[in-house]
């Protein structure tokens, strides 16, 4: 039988919009990765998603905010195509002892809220 981690977070885009306007380019510098950052181009509901995807993760791997960094977890995402999720430093050496193989990402978002939800595929032999 198959195993699986799961993590889901929702994410209030008017609290990232007032964290945006405040802190600015600090709150982005601390929170995402370069490519985020460009793909985003300050637009709350986009940063809230990545947000709430990088928490989702945490819970996922079972380490929240305290064991993995923001920028160790990445959302990439190319024109057409789903989003994806890429592990750097402790997140990747949580999910490879986890035996992790795969992670799908979902993300919606409306005014109000952003929400991300996560699967991940554990080996058979390696089951959390």
């Amino acid at each position: 039988m198959a195993s699986h981690v799961v993590g889901i977070d929702i994410v209030e885009v008017p609290r990232i919009r007032r964290v945006l306007e405040r802190w600015g380019e600090r709150f982005l510098n601390r929170i995402y990765t370069t490519q985020e950052i460009a793909y985003c181009r300050g637009r709350a509901p986009q940063l809230a998603s990545r947000f709430a995807a990088k928490e989702a993760v945490m819970k996922a791997l079972g380490t929240g905010i305290r064991g993995v960094g923001w920028r160790e977890v990445e959302v990439l995402r190319q024109r057409g195509r789903a989003p994806a999720l890429q592990l750097h430093g402790r997140a990747q050496s949580r999910a490879r002892a986890l035996g992790i193989t795969e992670l799908a990402l979902s993300l919606t978002h409306s005014d109000h809220y952003a929400l991300a939800s996560v699967v991940g595929a554990v080996e058979e032999t390696r089951r959390p």
